[in-house]
């Protein structure tokens, strides 16, 4: 998950930078930096929150599935009133 949020992010900040660069018709040189700079820059955020997403989930599918071995989950809960 880490990767598709920095491939996401990073390349649409790339453009994104590249717009307002040609917008505001910035040289080219400092339109570059500035794309590449965030190109980097989110392309970190977004690999860090992936990263983050990723081991939430796990950790949360993790303690569903110790619920229901230990017969205390939603399904165990189901089982019972039937």
């Amino acid at each position: 998950m880490a990767r598709i949020y920095a491939g996401i992010l990073g390349p649409l900040a790339f453009f994104t930078s590249l717009a307002r660069g040609a917008l505001h018709a910035w040289p080219t040189e400092r339109t570059l930096l500035v794309a590449w700079t965030t190109l980097v820059a989110f392309a970190a955020l977004g690999w860090v929150t992936g990263w983050l997403a990723e081991r939430i989930v796990e950790e949360e599918v993790r303690g569903q599935i110790a619920a229901e071995l230990a017969g205390t989950g939603p399904a165990a809960e189901t089982r019972k009133a039937a």
